[in-house]
């Protein structure tokens, strides 16, 4: 699937302004902008490759995890990274055809990126999936089972939906 380079740079433009839009002109909207970056080139290069860069996502991962660590001190990026990362890496291990390692890569770097705002990203990701498996399984039948689907765009749409509305649907569903 060809993927308009324009079109790309229109969604992170628009994802940008987002940022600096709702978090003012900090450098808490830099680092959102740039974590826009990553997740619009990851989102490209999956749809028109299948394959979630290392060079991409490797670096984003150490940049998240050495800026969002000197910005707060402590250890929730990392942990929210080793979480997000194990959890689909188990995932991975079990059922090796249905992810690959750049999606297990790419959800360690939003645990980084995001810190525990990576649960909502997560859970996002995997709601948002099911509405083309469902039309894949409908339409093929069984047949639909094998037919695989790039990951990274949902996990790029679960995290914009966490950087956004991550604390608030946090919030909601902990509350008593």
């Amino acid at each position: 699937m060809h993927v308009s380079r324009p079109l790309a740079g229109a969604a992170w433009a628009t994802l940008a302004a987002s940022c600096f839009a709702v978090f003012g002109i900090t450098v808490e909207a830099a680092v959102a902008a740039l974590g826009c970056a990553v997740l619009v080139a990851v989102t490209v290069t999956d749809l028109e490759r299948r394959i979630v860069p290392n060079r991409i996502v490797v670096p984003a991962l150490a940049g998240a995890l050495a800026v969002q660590t000197l910005r707060d001190p402590g250890l929730e990026p990392a942990l929210a990274a080793l979480g997000a990362g194990g959890f689909f890496l188990l995932a991975a291990l079990v059922y090796p055809a249905g992810m690959g390692m750049g999606d297990v890569k790419l959800a360690a770097f939003l645990g980084a990126w995001l810190g525990v705002d990576v649960v909502v990203a997560l859970f996002a990701a995997s709601v948002l999936s099911l509405v083309p498996a469902i039309a894949i399984l409908v339409r093929a039948g069984a047949a639909g089972r094998k037919v695989g689907i790039p990951f990274a765009p949902f996990l790029a749409a679960g995290a914009v939906v966490a950087l956004f509305l991550g604390e608030p649907l946090l919030d909601w569903w902990l509350r008593p």
